[in-house]
């Protein structure tokens, strides 16, 4: 079963460089766009390109003095002392336009959710979303803006119950705790244990609070991890969780990097487990929203070998070609 579907990029996306030897390479979206066009699963009227979050989507999740003063540090990377605001780190450096290119990755999330709640289409896929570890005033592990809170904030202010779904190996953190106390937003990550590594959250203990308790799940694995494992505690928490949860919309986020291959990580996925956790999901979708669905990038670092391939599977799955 599939729907119709759209893939959100531009060239543009390539300007999210945070350094030349940083380990987030934007070419992996144009390596992804390649690929999916040699596998022959992505048509030219397919491509949507993204447009730049205005302020008041960026204010939907994040602290307006936030906001200003990753603009200012944007023009001039002196103009702000950026350490207070997460910027400025080994993670987080501070780069000329930064502003506009983290603005752009959330406009492709919200420009995404408007499709889908105004009926344009069923299926959203960001490549370049996904940047999930950003907080209401601080970046943090690459991530300026929150671009899939940002696109859930804008799902609930149209009344939507949200279902998100976190595959990266690092937690999910910053969309977490963005709902934390919003119990029409359920979150699931599954990820490598904080004990070992970034952002060191994401226990089985962080549940959400008040009338949000118990809407909050986290799935901590260990290192090492293989497919079989992996999948087995996808299948057996998630399915049950959504239909009982009974969403309106799923939002996901692909993060690649519990790959073998992955060089930040310690999971031992191959692309099998990204395979059978996107055909799972689409099959939610359907199922428990309609086919409403909006999916993100997010962490992935062989940019060459892992991630396009990675993707485009996800991509041919969501549009029925795999």
């Amino acid at each position: 079963m599939s729907g119709k579907a759209y893939l959100i990029y531009s060239d543009d996306y390539l300007s999210y460089r945070l350094a030349e030897d940083h380990p987030l390479n934007p070419q992996r979206y144009a390596l992804t766009v390649e690929l999916m066009k040699i596998a022959e699963v992505l048509k030219d009227d397919e491509i949507i390109p993204p447009r730049p979050a205005t302020l008041k989507e960026l204010y939907l999740v994040h602290d307006p003095a936030y906001v200003e003063a990753v603009m200012k540090l944007s023009k001039n990377p002196e103009n702000v002392n950026g350490s207070r605001f997460g910027l400025g780190s080994e993670d987080n450096p501070v780069f000329f336009g930064m502003h506009e290119a983290a603005a752009l990755v959330v406009g492709g999330s919200a420009k995404g959710a408007e499709m889908i709640y105004e009926g344009e289409a069923d299926h959203v896929f960001n490549i370049a979303g996904g940047l999930h570890h950003a907080l209401r005033d601080t970046a943090s592990g690459f991530c300026i803006y929150n671009d899939l809170a940002v696109a859930i904030a804008k799902f609930r202010e149209k009344g939507f119950k949200v279902a998100y779904v976190d595959l990266d190996a690092h937690h999910g953190d910053g969309v977490q705790w963005l709902f934390y106390s919003d119990p029409g937003v359920l979150t699931i990550s599954i990820h490598e244990t904080g004990r070992y590594l970034f952002p060191g959250t994401g226990s089985i203990t962080e549940l959400g609070e008040g009338a949000a308790y118990g809407t909050k799940i986290n799935i901590p694995l260990e290192p090492y991890t293989e497919d079989d494992s992996w999948l087995w505690a996808l299948e057996e928490i998630v399915p049950e969780l959504i239909r009982k949860f009974d969403p309106d919309i799923l939002v996901t986020q692909h993060g690649c990097d519990s790959h073998r291959f992955d060089p930040l990580t310690h999971l031992a996925n191959t692309t099998l487990a990204f395979q059978e956790s996107a055909k799972l999901l689409h099959d939610l979708a359907h199922e428990v929203c309609g086919g409403r669905w909006l999916a993100g990038g997010g962490g992935g670092y062989d940019y060459w070998r892992v991630v396009p391939r990675a993707w485009t599977i996800v991509w041919a799955e969501m549009t029925g070609r795999s």
